[in-house]
């Protein structure tokens, strides 16, 4: 068996932090999306593993992920001129696939639950494809899934505007080699996309059978600031405290809950409540970090206050009259909040900049 990682996307809805850096490389509790992906199905047994890559992707993924071989897998990349849908993506992978089942998730994707669930469900069932699927209250942002008295796929709509169940497809599935040749019978969507769904219909209505795990611990796509920051309080809430014995915490500093300090990290005067994590490297000096805060490798943090957020690799923020919630700050940026002084700020395009007064709308 192979799995398929897709991880062609632009991720226009992060801008400006995916000017930077491909969306599957921002981090979740200090480690890149995708990498949750790998794990998932390198868990499976699954060693051979296609990543989808586009025009802006391929070059940063290829050059952190390597050919796999400090996971104990083997990567291959498969290029995607343009972002055409997920069975398009299957197509440009027919020739890595072969005939072989494969699973194949996006690469944007986390899942709480092991995906053996998923797995054995196909298995069992001796089935075409098998889907993931979980109840959300609003469906009709997903591809949607009808299923029978017994469990088994009838019908897959793509973001229908009546919903024929509160089922919403989720971001990872098992095919066979049908599900190929049935992409290639599709036609592009409003969207002018191959819609995945679509393809999974065409082999539905010829007799194939689907079946559908249904997911019951968490899941997060990552594909929308807001949603950076809900996928890293979840991950953070499954933390267990460590202290590296390279970092050093000064007798005036508490740790509260689950804290994991990285290798070289210093902290001096400050105080840290979990669930939290900050990179190799860093220094927190005279600081008080909150809750679910990911402090990424060789930051810089000095009279500052920070809590429910994202700090990629060498922020330095110095300053706390204006404490920091609710933040995704990119790699080695820098904030100096003096006490009673303005605000001077360099902001790119598509930039969000609220006070928390405003916190109950969205980015």
């Amino acid at each position: 068996m192979k799995a398929l990682i897709l991880a062609g996307g632009s991720g226009t809805r992060l801008r400006p932090l995916t000017y930077a850096l491909p969306k599957h490389l921002l981090p979740i509790a200090n480690r890149p999306v995708i990498e949750y992906g790998i794990e998932a199905i390198l868990r499976l047994g699954i060693r051979e593993i296609g990543i989808v890559v586009g025009k802006e992707t391929s070059g940063p993924l290829q050059a952190h992920l390597g050919n796999g071989q400090r996971w104990g897998g083997r990567f291959t990349y498969i290029f995607q001129e343009e972002p055409k849908g997920l069975a398009h993506c299957v197509l440009c992978s027919k020739d890595f696939l072969g005939s072989d089942l494969f699973v194949m998730y996006l690469g944007d994707n986390l899942f709480q639950d092991s995906l053996e669930g998923l797995l054995n469900a196909f298995e069992e069932a001796e089935a075409c494809a098998a889907i993931t699927v979980k109840e959300v209250p609003d469906p009709r942002a997903f591809g949607v899934a009808e299923l029978d008295p017994l469990g088994k796929v009838r019908r897959l709509v793509e973001k229908p505007k009546a919903p024929p169940s509160n089922l919403a497809v989720l971001g990872a599935y098992v095919f066979d080699r049908h599900i190929v040749e049935a992409a290639k019978e599709i036609q592009p969507s409003w969207r002018g996309e191959l819609e995945i769904t679509d393809a999974i219909q065409k082999l539905i209505d010829e007799g194939c059978e689907v079946v559908a795990h249904q997911v019951h611990g968490w899941w997060k796509d990552a594909g929308k600031p807001e949603d950076l920051l809900v996928a890293n309080r979840l991950v953070l809430e499954g933390l267990q405290g460590l202290r590296d014995e390279g970092a050093q915490v000064d007798e005036r500093s508490r740790l509260q809950g689950a804290v994991v300090l990285g290798e070289g990290v210093l902290v001096e005067e400050s105080e840290i409540v979990g669930p939290a994590i900050i990179g190799e490297g860093a220094q927190i000096v005279r600081s008080w970090i909150g809750p679910y805060t990911a402090v990424g490798p060789c930051c810089y943090l000095v009279k500052a206050r920070v809590e429910d957020s994202i700090l990629m690799d060498g922020v330095r923020v110095e300053g706390s009259s204006w404490p920091l919630k609710g933040c995704i700050i990119g790699a080695k940026a820098g904030i100096v909040l003096r006490e009673g002084g303005s605000i001077q700020l360099v902001v790119p395009h598509l930039s969000r900049i609220r006070s928390s007064v405003e916190s109950d709308r969205k980015f």
